[in-house]
């Protein structure tokens, strides 16, 4: 296990990235991606599997360069009018072994110059999934306040995402949690800092955070029918 994954040399490739978003140069400083961005993350998550599993077996830490827990540094600029073939970022995201896509619960830490943070929760989950989660906080708010409200949840999370401009139809537009039902993001953030990160202690720090966010994970996975 290394001492630490990330270094500065990371948060350094990606803002030359971002200076020079375009194939001839990143074919030219490749070498220096793999070095100081790929294969520290590919450590990380290979590092973190066996802690993963004591959180939740039904998580997964996969650390193949291709459809595992790593996101593609190369953009899909399919349906986008910013056509830059590369993420000045990168993601890693610990998906619940169920899941086919990102829209389905998992953990998720986002490395960028200025702009680190993790996730957990589910994005985006589709209308049918979504109203799942919604039924299951209207008829169980206390255990959706318990994971949501309590001081070592809140002490380091802020729930986030978007919502709906009116309440979700078949739900009660006074419900107590009406401004939680009528998210359409079942997500929590938190901010880290370019020194978290690369201090040797990050593990551990994105560890006892995915503990915090139990509860929330264990919520939604019941919500969604899948075991936590």
């Amino acid at each position: 296990m290394a001492d630490r994954y990330f270094t500065p040399q990371l948060f350094a490739f990606l803002r030359d990235l971002a200076d020079n978003n375009d194939r001839v140069w990143f074919k030219e400083h490749q070498e220096r991606y793999e070095e100081t961005v790929r294969q520290p993350a590919l450590d990380f998550i290979t590092d973190f599997g066996d802690r993963l599993e004591k959180i939740s077996p039904h998580f997964v830490a996969d650390s193949r360069t291709v459809g595992g827990s790593l996101f593609r540094i190369q953009r899909d600029t399919r349906f986008s009018k910013d056509k830059t073939p590369y993420k000045t970022n990168t993601g890693m995201h610990f998906r619940h072994e169920r899941a086919k896509d990102a829209h389905a619960p998992g953990f998720y830490v986002h490395l960028e110059p200025g702009g680190c943070f993790m996730g957990v929760g589910l994005w985006r989950p589709k209308t049918k999934v979504a109203y799942a989660i919604r039924g299951n906080i209207a008829e169980d708010p206390g255990g959706w306040k318990k994971a949501t409200r309590a001081k070592r949840f809140t002490d380091v999370y802020e729930l986030a995402g978007d919502s709906l401009q009116r309440p979700p139809k078949g739900f009660d537009p006074d419900h107590r949690l009406i401004e939680d039902l009528k998210r359409k993001d079942f997500i929590a953030t938190t901010t880290l800092t370019q020194r978290q990160v690369t201090g040797s202690d990050f593990i551990n720090l994105f560890e006892q955070n995915c503990k915090r966010a139990a509860p929330l994970m264990a919520f939604l996975c019941r919500a969604v029918d899948v075991e936590y």
